[in-house]
């Protein structure tokens, strides 16, 4: 029998913008204002029902003229992306709709973005609780309705708030190209994100915030919502736990079916799929919070989706987070074995030949890694779940004569096994947050290609210009010993020097500064340079300007780590070009 279940939603976001406090603030109110159908505390989740819903948006719900046929929402509770990334099912991600929590103060942060562009990668509808609005300077709640609230608020509030939520519309259209809108101006929800002004605090917004969203999952999702209830149960892991008494535990979201103790299971794994049974179904007490370790819970029979349920089975060990898990019986074991084994495959990150080494702590969280990297053009050659092992740095290791730049292992939520050495040719970067672990890499890859760079320029001669001073004459000839100014670029001992004409005349034997000897000199710095095959007064003559012989090898080369050169250098490398171009138009090229 199919009916239409709950809409899976999460809610993500910069720490401390408020994400829990907003779930916290929905349930507090239904809690306040209902008797009868109050929400439920599930795993990881809180079940709100249609009633509770109408009654804490009051005349909201009607205001849209809808036939709702969705019994309620189902909001995961778990921390931000952390449960985003983990929540996937085939085809895409477990949540059906998303809330992006962000504090209208502080704006866009690193979770925000990051948790934008995972929401974008797996192509999740969501809209935007701008969150903490009772800060903003002279705020005062006057209203239920958060309308009429920002409409009674002084002149200089208000044009506070305005500019804030444009800034928020602003930086949505900059960075991501997303069109946005405070909710009641919004013209059209299928291109445009709405903003809806909330303060989890004072409770402002919170039953707009609902009504949007489910007026959302109503009119979008309803034909995505469709389950069976008899039939087999189909899940997703969401975290594994150790409870004592009990063991390894599952929390898992059910989507589709019903689970009753007894039933076997297959449970997908990277070592293929686990066959048992389940020894026991456990829902917390009635409004017991979840993040509270002393709550209690409650053995049932049965459950039917859309739920959060703990399971107890045994031979579970090696299960993680983010994986299938599916009812069968005996009869038809062996095909969920096999679309199980499918869907894992399917979700196991489909890999380059050569590219840095990528490890999460759960399947989906390694897949929006993976996702975000391919998105940057950064290959990957091995994606897997745990902590960095010996064989990861052996890997990473082989790939540094390959290429350098690919000597990485980037870890998201984890971190190395004891009693590793990390040679210097491997770098590691552990991160908890996507968006800034890609950014340090980024910023190390930029950092390793210059010191690549640097090693590949100590081979080649550099542009160099200098002048030889006038009354700076030591020593006429076998060797010429004349102060000189280096003009652009660097001197080095050991370079050929020419005039204009661009035909060699002398190579630089030795620098003296300041009675010491040295290889190399910067711009800026006059030193006493020996010269051979010249004498003074004939080849070369005070006030003369010269500059480095570079042949065409070296001036390709230098083309290409042109990145690692200074403007005034590349300038110089140009009219050196021009002056051997004179006689050979296609030198260099």
């Amino acid at each position: 029998m199919a009916k239409i279940r709950s809409p899976i939603c999460s809610c993500l976001g910069h720490v401390d913008h408020g994400k829990s406090s907003i779930l916290d603030k929905i349930r507090n109110t239904a809690i306040v204002q209902t008797e009868a159908g109050k929400i439920t505390q599930a795993i990881g989740a809180s079940i709100i029902p249609l009633s509770t819903i109408e009654k804490i948006c009051g005349p909201l719900l009607k205001s849209l003229k809808m036939d709702f046929t969705i019994p309620g929402l189902l909001m995961i509770d778990t921390p931000g992306h952390a449960a985003f990334t983990s929540l996937r099912k085939r085809g895409g991600n477990l949540a059906d709709i998303a809330i992006l929590v962000v504090d209208i103060n502080e704006g866009f942060k690193p979770q925000t973005i990051e948790a934008i562009e995972i929401l974008k990668s797996f192509k999740t509808p969501f809209i935007i609780a701008a969150n903490k609005i009772d800060l903003i300077h002279g705020w005062q709640k006057k209203d239920e309705s958060i309308l009429k609230n920002i409409s009674s608020q002084g002149p200089e509030t208000q044009k506070s708030f305005e500019k804030k939520m444009y800034e928020l519309v602003g930086q949505l259209y900059e960075q991501f190209q997303l069109n946005a809108e405070r909710f009641d101006r919004v013209e059209d929800y299928t291109n445009q994100v709405a903003i809806i002004p909330t303060s989890a605090e004072t409770g402002e917004g919170i039953p707009e915030l609902l009504m949007v969203l489910t007026g959302l999952a109503q009119k979008f999702l309803e034909q995505c919502l469709e389950c069976t209830i008899e039939g087999p149960a189909k899940g997703t892991i969401l975290e594994v736990k150790e409870e004592k008494g009990l063991g390894a535990t599952m929390d898992v979201i059910l989507y589709d079916g019903t689970l009753k103790v007894n039933d076997q299971i297959v449970i997908g794994s990277i070592e293929g799929p686990i066959t048992t049974k389940i020894r026991a179904l456990f829902e917390p007490s009635p409004l017991a919070e979840m993040r509270d370790k002393k709550s209690k819970f409650k053995s049932v029979k049965e459950v039917s989706a859309a739920i959060g349920v703990k399971i107890s089975a045994p031979n579970t060990e090696g299960v993680i987070a983010g994986m299938p898990i599916r009812s069968t019986t005996q009869d038809n074991l062996e095909t969920v074995k096999q679309e199980i084994a499918s869907e894992v495959e399917e979700s196991l990150i489909e890999t380059d030949k050569e590219g840095i080494i990528i490890k999460a702590d759960t399947l989906g969280s390694l897949e929006a890694l993976t996702k975000l990297l391919k998105e940057k053009g950064i290959a990957v050659s091995k994606a897997s779940i745990g902590d960095v092992s010996k064989k990861d740095i052996a890997e990473a290791e082989s790939n540094y004569n390959k290429d350098p730049l690919l000597s990485a292992i980037l870890g998201f939520n984890i971190s190395t096994q004891p009693d590793i050495t990390i040679p210097d040719t491997v770098k590691v970067i552990t991160e908890k947050v996507i968006y800034t672990l890609i950014e340090n890499f980024e910023r190390w890859q930029e950092e390793k290609q210059k010191e690549i760079e640097l090693g590949g320029l100590d081979q080649v001669t550099r542009p160099c210009k200098i002048e030889f001073l006038r009354g700076y004459v030591f020593r006429q000839n076998n060797p010429a010993v004349v102060g000189v100014e280096v003009l652009a670029g660097q001197l080095n001992s050991g370079i050929d020097l020419m005039k204009r004409d661009g035909i060699p005349i002398t190579t630089v034997k030795s620098i003296q500064q300041e009675k010491e000897s040295v290889t190399k000199v910067e711009k800026g710095k006059q030193v006493a340079a020996s010269l051979d095959r010249v004498t003074v007064g004939r080849q070369i003559n005070e006030g003369d300007i010269l500059l480095s012989v570079i042949s065409e090898d070296d001036f390709r080369k230098l083309k290409e780590f042109k990145t690692s050169l200074s403007k005034e250098e590349i300038e110089l490398l140009k009219e050196i070009a021009e002056i051997m171009r004179k006689d050979n138009p296609v030198w260099g090229v």
